[in-house]
């Protein structure tokens, strides 16, 4: 069953093969900040339809996506290597409850220097 979501003007459109199982709740310096909970899925069953700006940073190894007209973070994806996922902001995604699925802590702080 296909998830979809927007970002809050609507330019940005998502589509995603099933809700997530678990979101990650991540602590880095950039996530921490944006309150993203990620959802990850393998890239080509994901559809991102809409303009998107990245944002890259750190070790320079994915771009962090978001729309150019309300900001709204979207998603990530790689940037050369493939690591065979990428990952979608679940609180775009319609009907998203975070109270109904696991929510896994991702210690990544230390990543913030990188």
């Amino acid at each position: 069953m296909s998830v979809y979501g927007s970002c809050h003007c609507g330019k940005v459109q998502i589509k995603s093969p099933s809700p997530p199982e678990w979101v990650a709740d991540c602590n880095c310096s950039l996530c921490r900040r944006l309150a993203w909970r990620v959802a990850y899925y393998p890239p080509e069953q994901v559809r991102i339809a809409g303009e998107t700006t990245a944002y890259v940073w750190g070790d320079r190894m994915i771009g962090i996506h978001h729309c150019p007209v309300c900001g709204c973070g979207t998603h990530w994806q790689t940037l050369g290597e493939d690591f065979g996922k990428m990952g979608i902001n679940a609180r775009l995604l319609d009907g998203f409850d975070e109270s109904a699925i696991e929510v896994r802590k991702f210690d990544n702080a230390d990543q913030a220097s990188r």
